[in-house]
């Protein structure tokens, strides 16, 4: 099985640990797995050309703009779940993960059928970005597996929530699962 990670926090705390925790779990399962960090990626913004959208449904995967999201294409394709990960903010998903899900306008007709995962961790209260993974989830014709939240508010905080392990580990056995 191969496993895309890809996380959408402007620095390394909860968010990144929780993606690390489960990226562990599929690495010790014999899993293919990887772990992108958006912030360290050259990704930049749609500039809404729509040259992506050539072929329709079967587009080519292709971008006129040339950053890291050429390496990504494939990786999206050939996996067979995908995990985002995402700090609250404003109550929604953070705007490194916002500008990636739009960026993915070239494949996602390419991603229907796969397994889908969320993580999201707020300071004060989820609000809708677990509403705006399930929507990209279903815009893209993934299958949603569920979710995982917390609230933290300093980097590490996460992982000392009672139970937190317990919940990444059910949420990769879905993963697994299908």
């Amino acid at each position: 099985m191969k496993l895309l990670f890809i996380c959408g926090s402007p620095r390394n705390g909860n968010t990144e640990w929780m993606l690390k925790y489960l990226h562990g779990l599929a690495v010790g399962d014999g899993s293919e797995a990887e772990l992108l960090l958006l912030r360290k990626l050259d990704i930049k913004m749609c500039n809404g050309c729509l040259a992506c959208e050539a072929g329709g449904k079967n587009r080519q995967g292709l971008c006129a703009i040339k950053d890291d999201m050429q390496g990504i294409y494939p990786k999206l394709i050939q996996a067979d779940a995908i995990v985002f990960g995402t700090p609250v903010y404003f109550e929604m998903v953070s705007g490194l993960l916002k500008n990636f899900m739009d960026r993915t306008c070239p494949v996602w007709t390419r991603l229907e059928d796969k397994r889908f995962a969320g993580i999201a961790v707020a300071e004060e209260g989820i609000g809708a970005a677990v509403d705006n993974l399930k929507t990209y989830a279903a815009v893209c014709g993934m299958s949603w597996s569920g979710c995982v939240t917390a609230l933290a508010k300093k980097p590490r905080e996460a992982q000392k929530i009672a139970g937190i392990a317990a919940k990444l580990e059910q949420l990769y056995l879905a993963l697994r699962r299908g």
